[in-house]
């Protein structure tokens, strides 16, 4: 029954939970997006350039992390690593992994979005006198990104609610700050609840503005 006690705990709980959200999830968040975004740039563009070895290389990193769960690889990183010497402090091992995982996932979004731009944008580059990479930066991947942006806003989403699993390596983000205010009060159902919704607080944000930003890439007329 929702108790004045209860309540009570609501209340109380709101801004210890909130905070870890913004000093801890929101932080490793961006962190680890912007990470991905730059190593799945790199695996796209190795893939797109049809440079065998590396597109293999790429194929293989990509297959290896799509394939495995993302709490073994936090578990491998955080736990697995100290057994061979290599200790690395619970944030930073989280960045590591949600980029490499994240990355893994984007790679796929930005190849998909190159090679959907017409192969005569690349002939054009080359006809205005552009290098290789010149084209690619100047006319591929602006059209690429433009395409590609939508999906790769909902992986941005995904992760926000995706950093709760670094709880399981001791990253004091806010699920673990709930964890934490549930083995004090044994309230599990509102307490769980009320992080749930502060996560679709931060993702209705985020979907809002993904919608400002489809629109001023002339997306928004289907929203």
């Amino acid at each position: 029954m929702f108790s004045s006690r209860i309540l009570g705990i609501v209340v109380d709980s709101f801004w210890d939970i909130l905070l870890p959200g913004l000093t801890m999830t929101l932080p490793l968040t961006a962190i680890s997006f912007a990470i991905a975004l730059a190593i799945a740039t790199f695996t796209a563009l190795v893939q797109y350039a049809d440079v065998r070895i590396l597109k293999e290389a790429a194929r293989f990193y990509i297959w290896a992390v799509r394939g495995t769960p993302l709490l073994v690889q936090l578990f491998v990183v955080f736990y697995g690593l100290p057994s061979v010497g290599i200790v690395l402090p619970p944030f930073p091992a989280a960045v590591i992994v949600f980029s490499i995982n994240e990355g893994a996932y984007c790679a796929e979004i930005i190849r998909a979005a190159l090679e959907s731009v017409p192969a005569g944008q690349m002939e054009a580059g080359r006809c205005l006198g552009l290098r290789y990479m010149q084209t690619i930066r100047y006319i591929m991947m602006p059209q690429a990104l433009r395409t590609a942006f939508p999906s790769l806003s909902n992986s941005l989403i995904a992760m926000v609610k995706d950093t709760s699993l670094a709880a399981n390596i001791t990253v004091a983000e806010m699920f673990m700050a709930t964890q934490r205010i549930v083995a004090r009060t044994y309230e599990p159902l509102v307490l769980y609840i009320e992080v749930g919704l502060i996560y679709l607080m931060f993702c209705t944000v985020l979907t809002w503005l993904q919608r400002r930003g489809e629109a001023r890439l002339g997306r928004g007329g289907r929203n």
